[in-house]
């Protein structure tokens, strides 16, 4: 009986200690499930990722146009316009900057607070580029008495809208974090994700990740490498 006991008292001890790991696992499971969540400040800085990379491709086409040299895939130049109004001005811009992130920096004030006022005054104008673009590629080609003025235009885009996205990175974003509490950062982060998914049915940023490299393509831009420049010169003496 006593060696019956000392066993009964070994198994239970056993699965005890058995059940005991599986929840420390599942815990650190979950911690660690936890920690490779996307927040809504590193979701933003991923969607300007996209965005940064259809201004590579306006910047690609401004060249050729000016140029002359290299063909300027309109329809790609289309797709990529597209895109940046899907994606960027609809969604990234109006459903998240506008409606949550700008008032909020606003209204804490600081040295920030005037810069929300011009950046959605370049929104307006990102819009109308956006517009102008789609209108010269509609046809499928980009008529010779648009290329200088669709060059221009692009060149003066791609200066605004990268300090535009850096100044929003350095010092929107963050200014917009510390104004709101934890609490609301973590549900906003949770907001922002349906709200993606209400517009677009699925995962917008996969999609538009997925749509970007295509049109890099169709520009021969999406091999990195062959991005990397030459070695420069020796300074002259």
């Amino acid at each position: 009986m006593d060696m019956l006991e000392s066993r009964r008292k070994a198994l239970l001890m056993t699965a005890g200690a058995v059940a005991g790991t599986t929840l420390a696992l599942a815990a650190c499971g979950g911690a660690e499930s936890g920690s490779k969540e996307v927040l809504a400040v590193e979701d933003m800085m991923r969607e300007h990722g996209v965005l940064r990379r259809a201004l590579l491709v306006y910047a690609e086409a401004a060249a050729r146009l000016r140029s002359g040299q290299g063909p300027v895939p309109a329809d790609a130049l289309g797709q990529a316009a597209a895109l940046f109004r899907s994606f960027g001005e609809d969604y990234h811009e109006r459903r998240l900057e506008e409606a949550f992130v700008f008032p909020a920096v606003e209204k804490a004030g600081g040295p920030t607070a005037s810069l929300p006022a011009v950046l959605k005054a370049q929104h307006d104008r990102g819009r109308e580029i956006t517009a102008y673009i789609t209108a010269v590629t509609r046809g499928g080609s980009i008529a010779s008495a648009n290329a200088g003025p669709l060059a221009q235009t692009l060149d003066g885009f791609v200066r605004m809208y990268q300090q535009h996205a850096a100044l929003e990175d350095t010092r929107v974003f963050p200014a917009w974090k510390a104004a709101v509490s934890s609490h609301e950062y973590e549900e906003l982060s949770d907001r922002f994700e349906e709200l993606e998914k209400q517009m677009f049915g699925k995962d917008g940023y996969e999609d538009a990740v997925s749509r970007i490299g295509l049109i890099e393509r169709a520009f021969g831009l999406d091999d990195a490498a062959r991005l990397t420049p030459p070695a420069p010169p020796q300074p002259a003496a």
